[in-house]
């Protein structure tokens, strides 16, 4: 899919020449590294292992979890794209829609911020679409789950369910990068569309 030169543009519907155009263009290089980390994570050379198929799929739940219809839309095309059917996506939609939660929520080491500590909604693939995902994606979806909803518990117990799925440590580094990607690349968006809202300032006299 032809996205333009920066996908951050595309999702917020940024126009050449335009105020947002302009804004963006006062911090070039933070532009082009958002850029190159999505190439990095979504278009590298050689993806190997997570792989693209698989990259996009959490990259699709994540977006759905976080309800950003745009990237929704965006990275579920390039699912389908790579998936060549429609299982996996359908799998993922079912997967997303019992994910959604409200966060964060989780507890935090003993001391004065522990008064903040909430249980969180600990998320579980349906059985239904375990068979589609496989037990990698499941356990990435689960491990995506946990870092969007519930951060303060994430831990060695929770990367060995990775590991035990067929993740090497390498992997489990991406995946956690696409993660943290994922949410940086979607609160941008939205800032922007914030902005896009608000009336430009009147010229000075």
């Amino acid at each position: 899919m032809n996205i333009g030169p920066d996908i951050i543009d595309h999702l917020a519907g940024i126009e050449a020449g335009s105020r947002l155009d302009r804004l963006r263009g006062e911090r070039p290089l933070t532009r082009e590294n958002a850029q190159a980390s999505y190439r990095a994570l979504f278009e590298p050379t050689d993806p190997g292992r997570p792989t693209l198929k698989e990259r996009f799929a959490v990259a699709a739940f994540v977006a759905g979890l976080h309800g950003a219809a745009p990237a929704l839309a965006f990275y579920g095309l390039q699912l389908r794209e790579t998936a060549l059917d429609d299982t996996l996506p359908a799998a993922v939609g079912i997967a997303t829609d019992a994910g959604r939660s409200q966060g964060p929520g989780g507890r935090y080491p003993a001391g004065p911020l522990s008064i903040e500590n909430t249980e969180g909604n600990v998320f579980q693939v349906p059985e239904v679409v375990q068979a589609a995902l496989g037990p990698r994606l499941s356990a990435a979806f689960e491990h995506a789950h946990l870092l969007v909803y519930r951060p303060r518990d994430a831990a060695a117990a929770s990367l060995q369910k990775l590991l035990d799925a067929g993740f090497s440590t390498t992997e489990i580094v991406t995946l956690s990068q696409i993660v943290a990607f994922l949410s940086f690349q979607l609160r941008v968006v939205a800032g922007l569309k914030a902005l896009a809202a608000v009336p430009a300032p009147a010229p000075a006299a």
